[in-house]
């Protein structure tokens, strides 16, 4: 039998990092490396999922239930001070990650001059993967500790943003924390507009702030939100992960064309989960409450890498904590916490810049953070660990 082709892109991506983390040792296992905290989803989210369960299962609508989109656009406007059309300008997705793997869809042209996709690295996988296998290129930024890991367009130089269509931001930033204002989000979108390319932010940690709250690209536009998309989630807002549940918020012509597209892909949310999504968008006190849950969880653990003389960067919002591998050898110091039963990412899993660093997800209950430290302290004071 002939071999069955395969497409080319499939053969670049190699694993997703999530699955080559080897599993803790046997024994009391402490998980920071995968972004899904223990926290339990509000009991009023849980309630309204299943008083939405239908005798009947019908199709879902990849447009969405007119007061989901309401609802979104109502929160943006209590969060973030922008006015938009709830029927123009937001589309309920199944959480962001398909939403930001599906885009590029809709602006790569595979065999045009501009297919190349910008995005920070390191940062979130998905960003040059959706390039790839929507038949683009992917073009990754270094970003770096001395500039805050903060992209800036305007230092690219000219030939590499004319070969571009799309530009991906993502701030608070996946996987170091950090952080902008909304007068950075001004600049980038200036340059993007210069030259034609579609500025898209992923925005799904801008609930998770501790400081001053984080702003959105929205804030930028000043009411014209030609040329930007921005994706939000309930996923960390709310703990509602595992319903896949976030919305697309842009330029009408661009959601036009994402309504367009989306139909085919079958990302459309089952009723009861947009239902779910409603009330999760509609209520802020459980969001503010989790984010005492995570500043609490911060408390535990960064006062402690200080004190084991590890340098944290970054690390402002969201609930990670970046920082530097001692050595600078990122995959034998995660090896080293794996063997005591603390599973971190090591720096490379985000791509090219990620080197010599690790990420540290606040995944684990309050209780758990003080118990890991307890263990990650004594091996550091019995040598067994370098501080």
């Amino acid at each position: 039998m002939a071999a069955v082709p395969v497409n080319p892109a499939l053969e670049g991506l190699g694993a997703y990092f999530t699955e080559t983390l080897a599993p803790p040792p046997p024994g009391e296992a402490f998980d920071f490396s995968i972004g899904d905290p223990e926290e339990p989803t509000p009991p009023f989210v849980r309630q309204a999922l299943v008083d939405a369960v239908e005798p009947v299962s019908s199709y879902p609508t990849a447009t969405g239930r007119p007061g989901l989109r309401r609802a979104v656009a109502d929160w943006l406007a209590r969060r973030h001070g922008v006015e938009v059309d709830p029927d123009l300008n937001v589309l309920p997705s199944a959480g962001s990650k398909e939403a930001i793997f599906h885009t590029p869809l809709v602006v790569v042209d595979p065999g045009g001059a501009r297919r190349h996709v910008l995005w920070g690295a390191p940062g979130y996988p998905v960003y040059g993967r959706g390039a790839l296998l929507a038949g683009g290129m992917s073009d990754p930024i270094a970003l770096r500790d001395a500039e805050g890991w903060r992209l800036s367009l305007s230092e690219l130089a000219p030939e590499r943003l004319e070969r571009a269509c799309l530009a991906w931001l993502n701030y608070p930033h996946n996987p170091t924390g950090a952080t902008v204002d909304v007068d950075w989000f001004r600049e980038q979108l200036a340059v993007a507009r210069r030259y034609g390319i579609l500025l898209a932010s992923d925005e799904c940690y801008q609930e998770l702030w501790f400081d001053e709250p984080a702003p959105s690209l929205l804030e930028a536009a000043d009411g014209d939100l030609t040329g930007l998309l921005t994706f939000v989630s309930l996923s960390k807002r709310s703990g509602m992960t595992g319903y896949r549940s976030g919305a697309i918020i842009g330029d009408p012509a661009l959601i036009g064309r994402l309504r367009a597209l989306r139909p085919n892909l079958g990302t459309a949310s089952p009723t009861f989960v947009q239902a779910a999504a409603t009330a999760a968008w509609q209520d802020q006190s459980h969001v503010d409450r989790r984010r005492e849950v995570f500043r609490a969880k911060r408390r535990v653990v960064l006062p402690f890498l200080t004190d084991a003389g590890l340098q944290v960067s970054g690390s402002a919002a969201t609930f990670y904590v970046w920082f530097r591998a001692p050595g600078d050898d990122d995959l034998a110091y995660a090896n080293a916490l794996r063997a005591i039963g603390i599973v971190v990412s090591p720096g490379r899993s985000f791509g090219p810049g990620g080197e010599g660093w690790l990420r540290l997800a606040l995944v684990p209950s309050v209780d758990r953070c003080r118990r890991a430290v307890a263990v990650w302290r004594d091996a550091v004071d019995a040598g067994r660990l370098p501080g």
